[in-house]
């Protein structure tokens, strides 16, 4: 991957976690005032904020793990067993998410959100959990170019003998 690449994507990453860490501090108490005058019983407004906060928490992880994954990228190290901690913790994060999303919809249901809508919220959750699934391919992947790699040091090392 080019240096370009690189700090393009950590340029990104950067603004996504400024991003989150502003909803975060403003915009979900902000949220909390509005569902409040709006009339949402309090169980649900909390309920609605807690997830929208853990959801918050799932995208800075994943930013900081593709961070710090980029990081073993530059370094020459991606293909190592330190990467699958990053790469679960990536697949957890978003997996959680789309379990997040879900939550939204089952809180939506009982009242008198349309249909359509908890049923296109469901749809995204499914989406989000394909993502996760997608991650764990990517992680077999890895398993397998580790694997690849570990090889060829292995006949690296045998050659330098032979030599």
């Amino acid at each position: 991957m080019g240096k370009l690449t690189i700090l393009a994507l950590r340029v990104v990453i950067a603004m996504v976690l400024a991003g989150s860490l502003f909803v975060q501090v403003w915009m979900v108490p902000l949220l909390s005032t509005d569902l409040a005058e709006a009339g949402a019983p309090d169980n649900l407004r909390i309920a609605f904020l807690v997830i929208v906060v853990l959801g918050i928490l799932c995208v800075q992880v994943v930013a900081v793990c593709v961070w710090r994954l980029l990081t073993m990228v530059r370094r020459g190290t991606v293909f190592s067993h330190g990467a699958f901690r990053f790469v679960d913790i990536i697949f957890w994060a978003v997996s959680v998410a789309a379990v997040l999303v879900f939550l939204i919809a089952v809180l939506l249901a009982p009242g008198g959100t349309a249909p359509g809508i908890v049923l296109l919220i469901c749809g995204a959750a499914l989406i989000i959990g394909g993502v996760a699934l997608v991650v764990l391919v990517l992680r077999t992947l890895l398993a397998q170019a580790v694997a690849r790699d570990v090889e060829a040091a292995g006949m690296r090392a045998e050659l330098d003998e032979v030599i």
